[in-house]
């Protein structure tokens, strides 16, 4: 039956879709996360001076959004909208598993940081702010770096997680309530991304970032998707049967 055939998600990207619609889903998926993110966050500021207030309502959309574009868009890209989380991908189809491959991986990741850019700058024409002003939030701190590889790591525990588990069909649930909780519980606010990191630079409101801090948090995540690779590789380690091969 119908119901019964399992749907794509993030790390899972579905066979015999064009790729021109996955770049697509891709471009319009990380444009609608950072527009989310910014617009929820410049609303945030205008309704309230109390700064909890303000991370609870940007928080809070971001992982209704979060989980929407997911569900929406995972069944035709996978729902990456991440480099990291792409790069990931295609680095465990180098080594035998299921992901996109290096052509695909060229078009996803500058399909996904014209949308990040493309979202920040709607979000600021939506509430009336300049286009394109380049943030002036520093988050260059050695703490806020420190941030950034738990964020991206768990992320990517998380999303390879349920793939080695089959449980993928979770996945609108499980990453945005992740996102979400990594809001508050690292330092950073959990960008976790680097196409949204350098779309964040484009608008100098609550959730931006300054330019020159880009790089750093950029870097950082890279290395937590390496950690969170390497977490799941020794905490969802494959059994082997009796003859030494594999278990199913």
């Amino acid at each position: 039956m119908a119901a019964d055939v399992p749907q794509p998600a993030p790390g899972a990207t579905p066979p015999r879709t064009p790729l021109i619609a996955r770049a697509a889903a891709e471009l319009v998926g990380a444009a609608a996360l950072v527009a989310v993110v910014v617009g929820s966050g410049i609303q945030a500021t205008e309704l309230t001076d109390d700064v909890a207030l303000q991370l609870l309502a940007n928080s809070t959309a971001t992982v209704f959004g979060l989980g929407v574009l997911i569900a929406l868009l995972g069944p035709v890209s996978g729902a990456h909208f991440n480099p990291a989380v792409t790069l990931a991908e295609w680095w465990t189809a180098r080594r035998g598993g299921a992901g996109v491959t290096a052509r695909e991986l060229v078009v996803y990741v500058p399909s996904q940081i014209a949308g990040a850019i493309a979202g920040a700058i709607l979000a600021d024409a939506m509430f009336g702010e300049p286009l394109v002003k380049w943030s002036t939030h520093d988050r260059s701190a050695g703490n806020l770096l420190l941030g950034e590889v738990v964020a991206t790591a768990g992320l990517i525990l998380l999303i390879f997680g349920l793939a080695r588990t089959d449980r993928l069909r979770f996945a609108p649930v499980a990453v945005a309530s992740y996102i979400g909780a990594a809001y508050w519980f690292t330092s950073s606010t959990s960008f976790a991304n680097p196409a949204v990191t350098i779309g964040r630079a484009f608008t100098d409101t609550f959730a931006g970032i300054a330019p020159a801090s880009v790089a750093g948090f950029i870097g950082m995540q890279l290395i937590g998707a390496v950690v969170g690779l390497a977490l799941v590789a020794v905490i969802f380690m494959r059994g082997k049967t009796d003859a030494g091969t594999p278990a199913a």
